[in-house]
């Protein structure tokens, strides 16, 4: 099948880096296509992570981490500007648990005040208790962050996409890339040419944020210079009877591999313990475990004791694409055209705004024209979110509109019309319905919401309910009966 047109930039990956690059693409004339092989946006790395928006403390000023943390974390903040997604700059607790870690907060700190990153404090045992009083009395000293905030990473990349769409740019799902070659023969600084399953395109620009598979697409176009191992992390959604328990993001000092067990404050109201740190070569992995937990919670009870395992309400794990320069892969390749937005591992979130300007340049070095559109236009019309209105508009929009008068998710006060709007603006899914809403976040995890959520999605698609999936792919959800009795019975 020959390509119809040739694309100016195609991006692989449709995570948080690639819709943030697309989005900011999306300001001048450019044809640009996202390529994302999941059923949704945002649906692999970028949904499973803690949501934190880093201070810029943390990674090293000499890598593309640490160069790029904390102008990302300055990017979020305009990004949240002009679309409204939930975010919160809570701060941060770097914490000490004994004299030994002090040397690691004195360090932090100079770093963090090389970078310019403003309120850096060191504060003592007395201070931290009265900021934060249900911490351990073991905590002898912190350095305090104010610049830390807190997002929802899923609704934040649905809203950037939603931006990016509405300024052009197509976003394809379910289009996994499987082989990239160039349009034409003896022309190796030429377009190049991506076949996914159901499609051929043609581009002058191809961006690999492909994430956990970003090295396997880095070898279909012949320039395969690093490997991506998985590192998973597990996490545990704590009641919102615990709302409050902390304030601000609790760290511990950290280890050469991981920033350690976390207790964050969700912009939500839940409180989030985790993650882990394990290595794994199965890149799909994201089942949790009992070891996991146990480690999660024997850490966060040394930060936070009354800490219960008794309050999870849910639990889940991310593999993050960790390089084996254990660095970001950012950059112009030995294939002109052809760049890489890979290794994209904490502080990998924070960063992408930096990110997407990084690659933007490195896209003008690379000879991409870039003309800036009169018409782009920076925000969103942001869906009612109708849990956090008055009980006055609440009542005044029930009356106005019978669809906010059907409450579909009890524990998070979910509407039908919100169910409709999250579907009618591309929720293809129950989780693309859940992240968009909040329907089947609560304490009962779905059981009160669910079948209402598979309705409205069969009636709104004009399809059958048992085509209806989870997250795409093979997870459905509902079984025709006819099928159930068809079925062998496997008796004797």
């Amino acid at each position: 099948m020959a390509p119809s047109r040739c694309h100016d930039v195609i991006v692989i990956g449709g995570g948080v880096v690639g819709i943030t690059l697309a989005r900011e693409l999306s300001r001048y004339h450019l044809d640009v296509v996202v390529l994302e092989s999941d059923a949704e946006v945002g649906f692999g790395v970028s949904k499973a992570n803690s949501g934190i928006i880093h201070s810029g403390i943390h990674a090293d000023p000499a890598t593309l981490k640490g160069a790029l943390e904390w102008p990302g974390n300055e990017g979020w903040l305009r990004l949240r500007d002009d679309l409204g997604f939930g975010f919160a700059q809570v701060g941060e607790l770097l914490v000490a648990l004994s004299a030994e870690e002090l040397g690691t907060i004195e360090h932090l700190h100079a770093r963090g005040e090389r970078k310019g990153i403003p309120g850096l404090q060191r504060w003592d045992a007395a201070r931290v208790r009265a900021h934060q009083p249900n911490l351990s009395r073991d905590v002898i000293a912190a350095l305090w962050a104010p610049t830390a905030g807190v997002v929802n990473p899923y609704e934040a990349v649905l809203l950037i996409a939603d931006n990016a769409a509405a300024n052009g740019v197509e976003i394809a799902t379910e289009q996994p890339v499987t082989a990239i070659e160039p349009a034409h023969r003896g022309e190796p600084d030429g377009p190049l040419v991506v076949h996914t399953p159901t499609r051929t395109l043609a581009t002058r620009y191809l961006v690999n944020a492909a994430g956990l598979r970003a090295d396997e697409v880095a070898r279909m176009a012949g320039v395969g210079t690093f490997t991506i191992t998985g590192r998973k992390g597990e996490e545990y959604l704590l009641d919102k009877r615990l709302a409050g328990l902390v304030t601000s993001v609790i760290f511990p000092c950290p280890t050469p591999t991981s920033k350690g067990t976390l207790v964050t404050p969700t912009f939500d109201g839940t409180i989030m313990v985790g993650p882990t740190a394990e290595a794994t070569d199965d890149k799909d992995d994201t089942a949790t475990t009992p070891e996991g937990a146990q480690a999660v919670f024997a850490a966060a009870k040394r930060l936070v004791p009354a800490i219960s395992e008794r309050d999870v309400i849910a639990e889940f794990a991310g593999v993050r694409a960790v390089a084996d320069s254990d660095d970001f892969v950012l950059g112009a390749t030995g294939r002109r055209g052809f760049v890489n937005a890979a290794g994209i591992q904490s502080p990998g979130l924070t960063a992408a705004p930096a990110i997407a300007d990084h690659i933007i340049e490195v896209l003008r070095d690379e000879g991409l024209e870039l003309r800036e559109r009169s018409d782009w236009r920076p925000r969103a019309e942001h869906p009612v979110r109708f849990s956090v209105l008055s009980t006055r508009e609440q009542a005044e929009l029930a009356a106005s509109e019978p669809g906010f008068a059907q409450l579909v998710c009890r524990c998070e006060l979910v509407t039908e019309a919100e169910i409709v709007d999250a579907i009618e603006r591309g929720a293809r899914t129950l989780d693309g319905v859940k992240f968009r809403t909040r329907a089947g976040m609560g304490r009962c995890q779905g059981g009160f919401c669910t079948w209402r959520c598979l309705e409205l999605l069969a009636r709104c698609r004009g399809i059958p309910m048992t085509e209806v999936t989870k997250r795409g792919g093979t997870s459905w959800l509902v079984r025709d009966r006819d099928d159930v009795d068809a079925a062998p019975s496997g008796g004797s």
